[in-house]
């Protein structure tokens, strides 16, 4: 396909995410990073936690209504939620 293809997708989907009144979940943070917010509430720092944590976030009612997107750890990109996603 021609780069120009490439380009106008590119614009889209920025536009996309830069909807009026939405914005991008930023779950990026690195293990020790995501460690430090799950220690202020008492929870130790497992991989099934942090990914029970970012599966609260992503399973929030509504999201979809002022998120259009997500920034994710590499950690998160090979995990499925509870319920298989």
């Amino acid at each position: 396909m021609a780069l120009n293809y490439y380009k106008n997708e590119l614009k889209e989907n920025a536009q996309l995410l830069a909807s009026k009144g939405k914005g991008i979940l930023a779950v990026d943070e690195s293990t020790k990073t995501v460690g430090k917010r799950l220690a202020g509430i008492g929870v130790e720092n497992t991989e099934d936690n942090r990914k029970a944590y970012r599966g609260m976030l992503f399973t929030t009612e509504g999201l979809g209504k002022y998120i259009s997107g997500a920034i994710l750890f590499e950690e998160t990109l090979y995990q499925n939620h509870q319920d298989g996603e």
